[in-house]
């Protein structure tokens, strides 16, 4: 009977841990995800004599705001194909805690703001990586 008593004990203990909450600072971090925002020159820039200061401006701030989100681990990654304007396009493969906040990421890129650039945002998986 003893052992009875002992199991159902354990049992209730174990049952009873199980269902508790942990504190707020040994729960998981909320897990990132990747993305993918892939950029394209406004139709009407495809021409670089048509670029006025404004738009070097805005990718300008683009490049600097691409280059800070490398420092702070954000952006994984960004670049562009070295085609003519009509037809390059840039890759910027980032982390997001959602696809809300990727996509707010992307929308508030500088050069998208100002309409030198469109972007599409896809969700995204780094299979492979060479060594640095």
């Amino acid at each position: 009977m003893r052992t009875l008593q002992k199991v159902i004990a354990m049992t209730y203990f174990a049952v009873t841990l199980a269902a508790t909450p942990l504190p707020a600072q040994a729960q998981e971090a909320p897990k990132v995800q990747q993305y993918v925002y892939v950029l394209r020159v406004a139709p009407a820039l495809h021409d670089q004599a048509r670029w006025t200061q404004a738009d070097n401006e805005a990718v300008s701030r683009h490049f600097a705001r691409l280059a800070e989100s490398v420092k702070t681990g954000q952006v994984i990654f960004a670049g562009k194909t070295t085609e003519p304007l009509d037809t390059t396009f840039g890759l910027v493969v980032f982390e997001a805690e959602s696809e809300a906040a990727a996509r707010q990421f992307m929308e508030s890129d500088p050069a998208v703001v100002a309409g030198v650039m469109s972007a599409t945002l896809h969700p995204y998986a780094l299979a492979l990586q060479r060594k640095p």
